[in-house]
């Protein structure tokens, strides 16, 4: 098949991805916001008569506290629970199935997960799991859930990943070392609290990730060429919250507004990047992590300078736009001095938050598989303004490597 041949039938596929997220209802979680939202979530789950929770988290949650908080709520409220604590970044097929196997074993009837992407995605498979009898290889994918996950209840303790309203959750095969996605509205948990009081505690270089996570949902949900005015107006929404707000997060975490506010923009990008999809730094960034557990936020911020440049001739309107929503760029400038002007601002952010600009594990004989994975994962996943090549592709990837 030829290059323009493929490239044809990918872009007819994302536009029948427009058409579906246009379509297909997807929900949103009971929200709960504030300093003592976590506690309202646990009271809400215990007026709902679930009788045990499989508690999904990771044990620095576990080790700090903030896990042991909800158990008390939990146990307040008369909910028992038992913990499951051994996801980590990246988590694999085999912890998915560990927790499986606890939720059945204690009898469990509902979920909450605590922590990061990593125990909500978890949790979501593990969700999955308990009513769909199938393996998460056939669960893989778009629209394999067939019947209703377990009920999920989370609370995100970082602001970057949105999990807690997406479709998505992403796990890894840890004999392959691919991420494999699952895509489906019936992923979305039922509820889920933004709590800024569980998150004033995150060291900056988390804090710091996390937030190069929602800015990347945001702007490549912008860039789509699936976005609409819906999709924007959250992407925007959750730009401009970053934007006042990820560096004196960084610089100083202990204000719950500050907190609440950057929860709130991962929560608008992860709307936004729903129905919009994402871009080349999420494909590259899922690869890094799966080859070398980068963390996915701090891989993000590695790609996305980068991708940006390589879609310049494409989105520079848009850019120019995303230049302006965060002061970048100057009404005076045509449309490829403020689009510049927006990639001197993320490499900004970088600098000011001291983000590592090359991935030192990146090794040169690895760099055409991750490509050759990267762009397979943009043109079956994502509506880019611009397909790479191959080559266009590995020569972006050299460019993070130290």
């Amino acid at each position: 098949m030829s290059e323009q041949v493929s490239l044809f039938l990918h872009k007819t596929y994302m536009k029948a991805l427009k058409i579906a997220a246009r379509v297909i209802p997807i929900p949103r979680p009971t929200l709960f916001t504030g300093a003592d939202s976590a506690e309202q979530l646990c009271e809400a789950i215990g007026l709902m008569n679930f009788k045990k929770l499989l508690v999904v988290s990771d044990q620095p949650l576990v080790d700090i506290g903030i896990v042991g908080k909800i158990e008390e709520y939990l146990s307040k409220r008369g909910v028992e629970y038992t913990v499951f604590s051994h996801v980590t970044p990246d988590p694999t097929y085999s912890q998915a199935e560990l927790g499986l196997d606890l939720y059945r074993r204690n009898g469990c009837d509902g979920i909450l997960a605590i922590g990061g992407g990593s125990p909500i995605d978890c949790a979501k498979v593990i969700a999955a799991r308990v009513t769909n009898n199938k393996s998460i290889k056939r669960l893989a994918g778009l629209l394999r859930v067939w019947r209703t996950p377990a009920p999920l209840f989370v609370i995100p303790t970082t602001a970057g990943t949105g999990s807690e309203v997406t479709v998505a959750a992403v796990i890894s095969d840890p004999f392959n070392h691919k991420k494999t996605p699952l895509m489906d509205p019936k992923l979305v948990p039922l509820m889920a609290a933004l709590d800024p009081a569980l998150m004033v505690d995150l060291p900056p270089h988390i804090t710091a990730a996390t937030g190069m996570d929602a800015l990347t949902h945001a702007v490549e949900a912008y860039l789509s060429l699936n976005a609409t005015t819906e999709t924007d107006a959250y992407a925007t929404a959750a730009m401009t919250l970053i934007h006042e707000n990820l560096i004196a997060a960084y610089k100083d975490g202990k204000s719950l507004q500050v907190r609440l506010n950057m929860a709130m923009a991962s929560y608008f990008a992860g709307l936004a990047f729903t129905k919009a999809s994402l871009g080349y730094a999420h494909a590259i960034a899922h690869n890094l992590g799966a080859k070398y557990g980068t963390p996915h936020g701090v891989a993000n911020s590695l790609a996305l300078p980068h991708v940006l440049a390589a879609s310049l001739p494409s989105a520079k309107t848009k850019m120019a736009n995303l230049a302006k929503i965060v002061g970048a760029g100057e009404s005076h400038w045509d449309d490829q001095m403020n689009a510049q002007a927006f990639v001197a601002y993320v490499v900004s952010l970088q600098d000011e938050m001291s983000l590592p600009k090359t991935l030192v594990e990146l090794q040169q004989t690895d760099i055409s598989d991750i490509a050759k994975h990267a762009t397979s994962e943009a043109r079956w996943n994502y509506p880019v303004p611009h397909y790479l090549s191959l080559q266009e592709c590995e020569q972006l990837i050299e460019k993070i490597r130290a």
